[in-house]
């Protein structure tokens, strides 16, 4: 569980358009003082508006954007190039899948959550927060920083479009849903929510059906393809149908 814990981190409502923004930025080649000057100026009339406090709102948010684009751990900078490759060809409504997979790489929390919300979404066509909430406590303990922050997950979820309200407080309906098929795009996504994973490594089928990608339908894809669009793949072959994939380098 500490493992866990360590990860929480992303801890406010985070837009679908700002995380476009930030990677706008950087494909337009500005530096990390331009970027953070842009986001300064696109969020000062949204949040935290007449306050300046040196970490507020909007400082944390900013933080998490830099963190998802630019700031990424060492062994994110491959992903995270290859996604802003893969922005570069996407029109705008598939975008979503990149930033999805880059903040499930930097912030596996958003993954847990995720998670949770698939299943439910699958047993019962709706989801609770107060049943997220729960389920969260039985994973991290009675801890008010993993509530507050299940919260703005499921809220930048709502933004997202990938939730929607249905009327009744704390009760939310899958949105919008996206057909994935490009087998680059796919691939990529693998890796990125491998990189959620403790041990770097899921069945292959598990991690194309996983609810951590509820959003989304991933088409199946051939070992072979997999393997010729990803130098970042491994697969250990169990059977016919039980192959287990990898990431390559975990440096």
């Amino acid at each position: 569980m500490s493992r866990l814990a360590e990860q929480v981190g992303f801890s406010q409502r985070v837009r679908l358009e700002w995380l476009e923004h930030t990677a706008n930025l950087i494909l337009a080649g500005n530096d990390k003082i331009a970027i953070n000057a842009a986001l300064q100026e696109l969020l000062q009339e949204k949040v935290s508006v007449g306050g300046d406090a040196e970490r507020g709102t909007r400082e944390k948010i900013i933080t998490i954007l830099m963190k998802i684009w630019l700031n990424v751990p060492l062994k994110l900078e491959a992903l995270r190039g290859d996604g802003l490759e893969l922005l570069k060809g996407l029109p705008r409504t598939n975008r979503i899948v990149v930033h999805w997979g880059m903040v499930t790489a930097v912030y596996p929390f958003w993954s847990v959550v995720a998670i949770n919300v698939g299943r439910l979404l699958k047993l019962q066509g709706s989801v609770a927060a107060a049943q997220i909430q729960r389920r969260l406590r039985e994973q991290y303990g009675e801890r008010e920083t993993v509530s507050r922050a299940a919260r703005r997950v499921l809220r930048s979820y709502i933004d997202w479009g990938v939730l929607k309200e249905s009327g009744v407080r704390g009760i939310y309906h899958a949105g919008r849903s996206m057909v994935v098929d490009d087998p680059r795009l796919i691939s990529w996504l693998i890796e990125a929510s491998l990189h959620a994973r403790s041990n770097g490594s899921a069945p292959l089928k598990d991690v194309i059906e996983s609810p951590s990608l509820f959003p989304f339908l991933l088409k199946p894809i051939q070992v072979d393809n997999l393997l010729a669009v990803s130098a970042n793949l491994d697969i250990l072959r169990h059977g016919l149908n039980d192959d287990l994939v990898m990431l390559r380098n975990l440096t």
